[in-house]
This record gives structure tokens, sequence and C-alpha cells, in this order.
């Protein structure tokens, strides 16, 4: 179902639903949705005063006329009333679009209970559209403000009522001619909606404005305000937006670069949530003007503070819509925490381990027919390792089966080797997986996926240099990002997705492209699986995407978050190359060569956190290029 809340569609004197903050092309869109091209969408029309058989004609002759001055073509255009009450079943099962008209909230909310409404739109598929009391019927709860002469001094009066459930926003509708309006001698906002806010959120917008409720997500487009805790708020301006949700992002100051992600969504309207170990002043101002609230916990590892926080966040700010933190180390946190506050938005606790853990990635990978390296667990044992090691042959690769990057991976050459590491493991072998060793190109698949598991940006980055023989040999790190992504990797990154269930996040998969044909794996060229990522690629290579593609994947992120689409476009394509140089290493060229031959060609340079520095190097250059063959020298130049 896709949900409208209008105060009024159409603005005062046009003939027609509104066009303006892009009104009239979301509601076509929604109900081309439901119909496809062929059919026409059959209307169904409710009531707000159901006995007032004046009022009821009047009104659906003039939303009649106003639908097809509107370019809205219908096959047919029904009233809901008292007299053809007895066929709401039948009504509501044939309509495409019910649409709940004004009138007095009261009245419309009994007429809703009387012919059990609620109950019917159990699993509506098409669209619903309220128009000022049909939009205050939709709630869960109804903020019904006085409106009538007597209602606001009547203890009798009800201001809380039940409604359908569609939404848990309340509206006071009108904004223009409600802002100064008096009931009773009262002050509909200051005297009456104020005091009413305290533990409540109201929401008003100029005619025009509406809210769209979608896939779970409910945005508000026109100027709009929020009214709570005995005030009011301005939200948004004409042709922008506000999402009316919840997000907490867990560490967002490391890296120092995640501030984006929360500025990206902020911009959107959502309501972000830090949660963090640093005190608030030290965190960066950039950062600082993209959150909405803070929570400084003393550790971050500490389950108990993290759910208090999330719990106190909770409580101040309403449902708590996503949890994410876009970090490998924190996903199993993540997903206790979703969890635990029944956040539907990501992955829960039982589906961590797939993602995880090295070993049991392998059992989606099949799932998804996507070849893999023969692996054993170090539990099964030392001499099922080496029979196993029998049939790969050396070299072998021993990792952690749930870890993340480069960190207690070991290359082994030789069963002597291979002796002296399970002599090193003595206690913690079992949490090893041991992997046959495949040559070839290091790539990835980055990509960000919307709730139907389909991909709003795609990514190729390429490792010449595997990190774990940077890591171990202290080397310096250079790789690059691709102008475009080769089709059998786009294909095999889907495939890899789809597999695992992969929705609503941004994605890093690991693939090696085979040098050579090996045998049950591919031909040369093919790729292989290697690692599933969950979250965003680590250091810069967001930034390198950027560059790349002259885009922002933050941005990106946080529409698809807000939005479950893309609204970010891309400019120019390039070649985004990173190199890195070493503290404690001599290099033929200075800093000041490097930009007197590639400053124009520069990105970014800067100093590595200390804490990624083992992968990133100490010092980074990013430089892009529109020729492929330009990614050597520079490379050279840095590191020689």
């Amino acid at each position: 179902m896709t949900l409208f809340l209008t105060g009024s569609p159409t603005r005062y004197g046009e003939p027609g639903f509104t066009e303006d903050n892009g009104f009239l092309a979301a509601v076509k869109a929604a109900l081309a949705k439901v119909t496809g091209p062929e059919r026409l969408p059959r209307v169904l029309l409710v009531s707000a005063a159901p006995d007032d058989k004046g009022f009821t004609s009047s009104v659906k002759k003039g939303m009649t006329t106003c639908i097809h001055k509107s370019g809205i073509k219908t096959a047919e255009i029904v009233m809901l009333e008292r007299s053809n009450a007895a066929r709401t079943p039948e009504l509501v099962k044939k309509a495409d679009w019910i649409i709940l008209c004004g009138g007095h909230v009261p009245t419309q909310n009994r007429f809703l209970h009387e012919i059990g409404l609620k109950e019917l739109l159990q699993g509506f598929q098409g669209v619903m559209m309220g128009c000022s009391a049909g939009s205050m019927n939709c709630a869960e709860n109804v903020y019904s403000h006085p409106e009538l002469p007597g209602e606001a001094v009547d203890p009798q009066y009800r201001r809380w009522l039940k409604g359908l459930g569609l939404t848990e926003i309340n509206l006071i509708p009108h904004y223009e001619q409600v802002r100064y309006a008096k009931v009773d001698g009262l002050r509909l906002f200051e005297d009456i909606a104020f005091p009413d806010s305290f533990g409540h959120r109201f929401y008003t917008f100029r005619d025009g404005g509406y809210i769209r409720v979608r896939d779970g997500r409910s945005e508000l487009r026109g100027e709009g305000w929020e009214i709570s805790q005995g005030g009011m708020r301005h939200l948004c301006n004409e042709n922008q937006s506000y999402t009316f949700m919840n997000l907490i992002f867990i560490s967002p100051h490391f890296p120092q670069t995640y501030w984006h992600f929360c500025a990206g969504a902020k911009a959107n309207g959502v309501n972000v949530l830090a949660i963090a170990d640093a005190d608030y002043w030290s965190l960066p101002q950039e950062l600082r003007s993209s959150i909405s609230d803070y929570y400084k916990v003393n550790n971050l590892e500490n389950y108990e503070e993290m759910y208090r926080a999330v719990a106190w966040l909770a409580h101040k700010w309403g449902r708590i819509d996503w949890i994410e933190s876009n970090n490998e180390y924190w996903l199993e946190q993540d997903a206790r925490l979703r969890t635990d506050f029944n956040v539907n938005s990501g992955l829960k606790t039982d589906r961590i381990a797939a993602i995880r853990n090295k070993s049991e990635m392998k059992k989606y990978y099949a799932l998804g027919g996507i070849p893999t390296a023969r692996q054993i667990k170090g539990s099964e044992g030392e001499a099922k390792v080496k029979a196993f090691v029998k049939k790969t042959g050396y070299p072998i690769i021993a990792k952690p089966d749930s870890g993340m990057g480069a960190s207690g991976t070991t290359k082994i050459h030789n069963a002597d080797e291979l002796d002296a590491w399970f002599a090193a493991h003595p206690q913690n072998f079992g949490y090893y997986v041991i992997e046959e060793f495949i040559t070839g190109l290091l790539v990835s698949y980055d990509a960000i996926y919307n709730a139907e598991g389909e991909p709003i940006f795609e990514n190729n980055t390429v490792f010449p240099t595997p990190i774990m023989e940077i890591v171990h040999n202290d080397l310096d790190t250079c790789y690059w990002t691709n102008k475009t992504v080769p089709a059998k990797l786009a294909a095999i990154g889907r495939r890899t997705v789809r597999a695992f269930g992969i929705k609503s996040r941004f994605v890093h998969l690991e693939f090696f492209q085979l040098d050579r044909d090996r045998e049950g794996l591919g031909k040369k060229g093919d790729y292989v699986g290697l690692e599933v990522n969950m979250r965003p690629p680590g250091g810069y290579t967001p930034d390198m995407m950027n560059f790349a593609h002259s885009t922002d994947v933050y941005q990106i992120w946080a529409d698809m978050v807000a939005f479950n689409e893309r609204r970010k476009g891309e400019g120019e394509q390039y070649y985004c190359a990173y190199a890195s140089r070493r503290d404690g290493h001599s290099y033929k060229h200075s800093h000041e060569e490097i930009w007197a031959r590639y400053g124009s060609a520069m990105c970014m340079c800067e100093r590595v956190p200390d804490a990624l520095s083992d992968d990133l190097g100490n010092m980074a250059y990013m430089a892009r290029f529109q020729d492929r063959k330009e990614i050597e020298p520079f490379f050279r130049f840095v590191t020689e």
C-alpha cells in the first residue's frame, strides 16, 4: 500500500491536484504501479458525513471533477456512505484507490469503525489517500483536536480516538487556515495543541504539501512544522523533504569520514541519534552538526551500556527505525541491538553467523552457485587438516573464522610451517579455517542495495597486492577504483547478494579473478568468491568511489535509508588511484615533488589514522585519471 496524507490535495484556486512538491506525479506513479498501463483505476471515496446526503453528494462531485481535471482517467468513482455501507467489503475489495474525504474527524471516525474498514484494509495493495479529517483518521491513535464550537470546553469531548492504524503520524491539517484559529476563545495552537503535545508529536503543513508512506518509510514534502513538548519547530521548505525516521548511528567518529553518512541522513530529514565513547565536544564540528542527539558511553563494547543508550534514545525520540554502524567490528552488536529492540531494517542475530563466519559463508556461496576455494575448519583437528592439504597442495591460508581484514591470517608454504602453526595455536586452532591458496587478481564488488534487493549503486575496486601481503611485509599500499564494473563481475556480485539475501545495505564483496584455469573453480579470468562484508569498504575507498564516479556514495546510502531509492546522480567517470607511504621508509621523490607532478589530478592527501595504518600506510595520496595507463606511473612515482 502507498498512503498519501494531505490537508487538501489542491492549492487554493487550482482545479486539480497540485503539481507542487511532486504530488500529482507521485499519485500517478503509485496508481500506475497498482493498475499497470492497460487498466483504469477504480476509485472509492469514503464520506466524513455519511448521513448528510447533500454534503456527501457535493464532495463526490468536487472530488470527481478534481481527479479528472488532474488528467487521471478512472474506471469508476463510488462514494461510500450510509446508503451503501452494507456493500463496504465488496467495494473495498474492488477498489484500486481509496480516498478518505475531509470533514468532521469524530463523525468520520465512528463511521469507519461501523463499517469495519480497519479490518477490511488488511492486505490492501492499492493507493490510500486522506484529505484533512481522512488523513487524521489514518493514525493508530488519532489526535482529534477541538474544531466545532463547544468542543474545546466540553469535558466529555474525546481528543484521542482509535484510528485505522495505517501510520503513527498525527496531523493538524491546513496550516494557513488554522495557525491562528480559535475554538471557544482558545487559540488552537498555543492553548490547545501545544499543551497536548507533551509526550506526543503533531505535524502541520501547508495545503499542497503531503506525507507519503510506502515501504515502511514516511516522507513529508512541502513546508511543514513539528509540534512537540509545548513548542513548534520548522522542518522543511517547499520542494524539500523531511523523513519520519530515527536512525541510531554507532561510532560515527571512526573512521573519521563516517560523519558523511550522518550528514547525508540528516539532510534527508532523518533524526540521526549517535552513540560513541568520546566526549561530545571532542567530536568534529562536521559530525556535531550532522546529528540530532548524542549519547556517550564509557565503553562501546559493553553491551549493557549500549542497551541503556538505545533505550534512552528510544524513550526520548520514539520508535527506532534503523541501527547501524557500517563497521564490520560492530556487526554482531548491531544485530543484537536490532533484535532486542525489534528494529527490522537490518540483520538480526539469527543471520549474523552467515556473514561473519567464513565457514558459514561457504554454505550461501554454494546456494548461489558461486565457486569458492576449498576449506576446512581447524576444529576438525590436525590429522584431518593434513589430509585436506594432501588434496589441495601448498601453500594454504589459515585465517580466523570470524574476523576482519588480514588480521591473524597466515600463509603456510610446507608441512614444517603447518606443524609450527599448530604448535603456535595449541588452544585456539579451532577458531581458524584453512583454505587452499588461489592465485589471481583480488577485486571487489561494492554496492548499495535497496529493500527489494536491487542495486542502486555498483563499483569495482582492484587490489594488485593483497592486503595480507601488504600487512605482513610492511609494503606500500597501492590500489585503484575502476571507471565501470566488468559485466561478469557485476553478474556474480548480484548472484552473491541474492544468495545471501542482502537488502538495504552497503556491501563489499571480495573475489579472486583467476590468473589461470583451475579445475573445479573456473577458467582464467573467471571470478571466485572470497569473502562477503556487510558494510562499506574500509579506509578511503568510499571517497575514491566519489572521485571516480563524480558522485556521493554517503548520500546514496542515506537516500536508500530514507527513501529506498537513489536520488544522487553521477558525473564524469574516472579511475581513482590510491598510493601510500610508510614512516621509516626512504623515498626518491619528496612530498613537494609529488604535488608538482600530480597536483592537478590529486583528489585527497592526508595523514592516515594510526588505527588504519597497518593496511593503508601512514600517508595517503589519491588521484584520478582518465586513462588506465596513468595509474602505474603514479604508483611508482609515489612509492619509489
